[in-house]
């Protein structure tokens, strides 16, 4: 019974160490003053780091102390444009789809993202 019990124990610790399943690409769209314009982001999991990027106006950038935990992921993006911005994301993951949420100068966004195919 012992036996039992530490394996179903294990399993469970090992999905939650596993986290989610984000690697690849993900798109979507999102509202730009009247405007719809498409993102993209590509992730990759190692343990509960989450390593990756995105384009933006010809850059690829890094996204930055990006963590797992569970299905919720989070990351920072730096943009330079004349000016340094940091912008802090939140997602939850659930199956092929993300939600994906920020703030940018007091503009709170969220966005779906599909995973690529």
């Amino acid at each position: 019974m012992r036996l039992f019990a530490f394996t179903i124990v294990f399993l469970l610790a090992a999905g939650l160490a596993c986290g989610a399943d984000i690697d690849g690409k993900w798109e979507g769209e999102m509202d730009m003053m009247g405007q719809t314009m498409p993102i993209s982001y590509t992730f990759k999991a190692e343990g509960n780091v989450l390593t990756g990027s995105t384009p933006v106006m010809d850059q690829e950038l890094e996204i930055q102390d990006g963590k797992i935990d569970g299905n919720n992921i989070s990351f920072s993006v730096v943009f330079n444009f004349g000016q340094e911005m940091k912008v802090d994301y939140k997602g939850v993951l659930s199956g092929d789809e993300l939600k994906l949420s920020w703030d940018m100068m007091g503009q709170a966004t969220e966005v779906v993202l599909k995973r690529a195919k």
